[in-house]
């Protein structure tokens, strides 16, 4: 077993003229895996494979992996020993960096331990300099070593580039792992959580049976003690749209660091703005982390590479074993990525299951994706007789998962509830820039039809219903365990979504959604592979493909069963992307109508939204099963200074409410400039969020203030009247709207017609 690592990245030629879409080859050369292998270290016996999948991005298509990795087996000439090591980089120089932590800190590490053994003189000092505290010193040792390095290196510029590290140091002789970290990539640990036969923790009915648990903590400015240390060296911790003026700074927080872990940055990470690290001095370098291997400039505001570690005994209950770069936890919690892998029961199956799900994820909320790298351990036995002699002959706390060290201060050794308390909050809606780009598309393509579009006025769940094998329902199951949308409906609510799916048998060639769309489906791969096609901003789909591929959805029974279109769940946002049938295949389709009359729009959000609704006068003559139904159609869109909501003269199809507080804060938003247009104060509120400046019949101008729960735009449903806007409502700073368009308002009167 020779080591494995990540391929150096190939730089390739820039394109002239607009982006031309990867072929299936370079789409599968995005992708980098390897066989399962399987092997015994000393008393543990384990499969392990590793995958990393090259981002996406439209606007630099030969932007090369900064993701890298390393699997070290006999690792410092040890046979019952591994290292496992995976590497994040960032910055004009990331991969390169990453590329130089792998090529570099293995062969820092294992010269450091191999050294520490040839200055024991007695089986004694061998016991115990071979345990934690040596392992813990090296560990230390190498990473500033490895940091000082790269500096020094002319191969590369790690002023303002660097890489995370993730390494996991298996030493078989004693069944313990050591978890070493610097930065925001993860290792997690699934630990079986109840008795039963099935494989890698599996339930009889499918449900993963494996607790997950972090073994490392993210180092990233969410962290109360990270801000602290990074602020007592001169650190500014600000997002983005702090840095802007668009969102307020708590100065209270900044001055005294808050009380709470993470309550920096809870909201503002929702639209994809972690706060950062910045210089006192100027707007850089802006790390969304507190610890990294380069980052030169950034190392002057604390942000250092020295890691922070976890040392603990493997056990029987320990099952599976996940170390991965933020790619993967931008959108998937621990629990998640467990519950996917214990599906498998090879890792390497487990990997292409996770690694696609996360990319699948950041195409549905991003206009791009991260580098994903993954790699997988299913551990299948811990052998402890071999150990036992070892293990009394040492120190007492030596069983411990939690150690302690004072060789350096800011270290930190934690055990599992400590970690599980602080992983970063998983994002959960789409991003700013992923929501203007879907309000222009609603505007381009507003006359086209989704290509399996029609009116959901006469959904009958009855009709809908059919019946599905208990294999059928298990494979729908495991394609929807790790969406968020579907982690909180009841047992009877997921009974019936399961009954209402729609069998879809399509051909090749066939277009399932198309670009630009209303879409009102959600789909999952039962079999056959499906391309993702994407027109960029700004061009047309001259050859009426759908434009570049980006992805290749692959489900096949008995193994991955990937989904696309979550969205079209929540609201009739346009598709950003086209989905066309590579190949013969099988489908299972649930209708936006349907799944809402399942969980009956209860959520406290809509229900906000009905006590706008109530105030708008145009639906005084609404029941309240009416307004129910009619906030089921509230869609959310987010805005900045300088955009432009809606223009005086345009045809309107939408009104107009603003959100109160939600993922925004403070919310000083807009300004009217109207003559005619009809704004609504729904409550009274004391901070103005809008102006609206009207001219008065002897020409002077007149002001209206509104703010959050306030709408504008009714004027367009005004029979008789005004089919245009009336007014330009321009946002002066960071808003999110609800827009409840025409079509559907009709929707709505038409069933109460019936």
């Amino acid at each position: 077993m020779g080591c494995t690592s990540s391929a150096p990245s190939k730089q390739r030629k820039l394109p002239s003229g607009p982006p031309v879409g990867p072929s299936k080859i370079e789409i599968d050369q995005r992708i980098e895996c390897g066989e399962t292998v399987k092997a015994t270290f000393g008393g543990v016996s384990v499969r392990y494979a590793y995958m990393s999948q090259r981002g996406y991005y439209p606007d630099d298509s030969s932007k090369p992996n900064q993701d890298s990795y390393t699997i070290n087996p006999s690792f410092a000439s040890r046979p019952s020993d591994i290292l496992f090591g995976v590497f994040d980089g960032h910055g004009r120089d990331g991969d390169k960096c990453a590329h130089y932590v792998r090529d570099n800190l293995p062969s820092l590490l294992a010269k450091a331990v191999i050294n520490s053994r040839k200055r024991q003189t007695s089986s004694i000092d061998s016991l115990e300099n071979s345990g934690k505290e040596m392992i813990q010193d090296a560990i230390i040792k190498s990473h500033i070593e490895c940091n000082k390095r790269m500096h020094a290196s002319q191969e590369l510029d790690s002023t303002l580039s660097g890489t995370t590290s993730i390494s996991v140091y298996l030493h078989g002789d004693r069944n313990r792992i050591t978890v070493s970290n610097v930065g925001d990539s993860r290792a997690v640990i699934g630990r079986k959580a109840e008795k039963d036969n099935a494989p890698n923790g599996t339930t009889k009915s499918g449900s993963s049976a494996l607790k997950a648990f972090a073994l490392s903590r993210d180092q990233t400015p969410y962290r109360r003690d990270e801000r602290i240390r990074c602020r007592k060296a001169g650190a500014r911790v600000l997002s983005l749209d702090q840095i802007e003026g668009l969102e307020p700074v708590d100065e209270e927080e900044e001055l005294e660091d808050g009380a709470a872990e993470m309550v920096l940055g809870e909201e503002i990470d929702e639209g994809g703005d972690p706060p950062r690290i910045w210089s006192p001095n100027g707007d850089y370098p802006g790390t969304a982390f507190t610890r990294s291997i380069g980052d030169g400039i950034a190392e002057e505001l604390g942000v250092t590479a020295e890691p922070e570690m976890l040392s603990r005994e493997l056990t029987g209950e320990d099952k599976i074993i996940v170390l991965a770069s933020d790619g993967v936890f931008e959108f998937l919690t621990n629990q998640s990525v467990v519950d996917i892998c214990a599906k498998f029961s090879d890792p390497l199956e487990a990997c292409r299951a996770v690694v696609a799900e996360s990319y699948e994820l950041w195409l549905q909320y991003e206009l791009r994706t991260d580098d994903i790298t993954m790699i997988c351990i299913f551990i299948d036995d811990v052998n402890t007789s071999h150990v036992s002699s070892q293990v009394t002959s040492e120190s007492p706390d030596l069983k411990s998962s939690a150690i302690s060290t004072s060789s350096v201060d800011s270290i930190h050794i934690v055990d599992d509830e400590l970690v599980t308390a602080t992983c970063r909050p998983v994002r959960r809606n789409i991003s700013l820039e992923k929501s203007r780009a879907l309000e222009k598309m609603k505007t381009k393509y507003s006359s086209l039809k989704d290509v399996t579009d029609e009116p959901d006025d006469e959904i009958d769940l009855d009709k809908l219903q059919n019946e599905k094998t208990a294999e059928e329902k298990a494979r729908i199951s495991e394609a929807i365990r790790a969406s968020v949308i579907f982690q909180n409906i009841t047992d009877n609510q997921r009974d019936l979504i399961y009954d209402v799916m729609e069998p879809m048998h399509v051909k090749k060639g066939q277009w399932i959604i198309r670009q630009g769309t209303k879409g009102d489906r959600f789909y999952i791969v039962d079999d056959g592979s499906f391309e993702v096609r994407i027109v960029p901003e700004g061009h047309e789909d001259v050859n009426k493909d759908g434009g570049n591929v980006v992805h290749v959805y692959t489900g096949s029974r008995g193994k991955s069963h990937p989904s696309f279109g979550e969205l079209a769940l929540l609201h009739s946002a346009p598709r950003a992307a086209s989905i066309i049938a590579q190949t013969d295949g099988s489908l299972w389709a649930l209708h936006r109508a349907a799944f809402k009359k399942i969980v009956n729009g209860d959520k406290q959000y809509k229900r906000d939204g009905e006590k706008v609704l109530r105030k708008i006068s145009n639906f005084n003559s609404f029941t309240e099963d009416d307004l129910k139904d009619l906030a089921s159609y509230l869609c959310e869109a987010k805005y900045v200074s300088g955009d432009i909501i809606i223009k005086e003269g345009e045809p309107g199809d939408s009104i107009f409410i603003i959100r109160s507080g939600g993922v925004c804060g403070k919310l000083t938003i807009a300004v009217c400039f109207c003559f005619r247009c009809q704004i609504g104060q729904a409550f009274s509120s004391s901070q103005s969020n809008i102006e609206c400046v009207q001219t008065g019949a002897d020409g002077s101008q007149i002001t209206t203030s509104l703010s959050g729960n306030d709408f504008f735009g009714t004027e367009v449903l005004e029979q008789g009247g005004t089919k245009e806007y009336a007014c330009t409502v321009r946002a002066k700073g960071k808003v999110t709207c609800w827009i409840l368009q025409k079509s559907d308002i009709k929707r709505v009167i038409g069933r109460r017609k019936k």
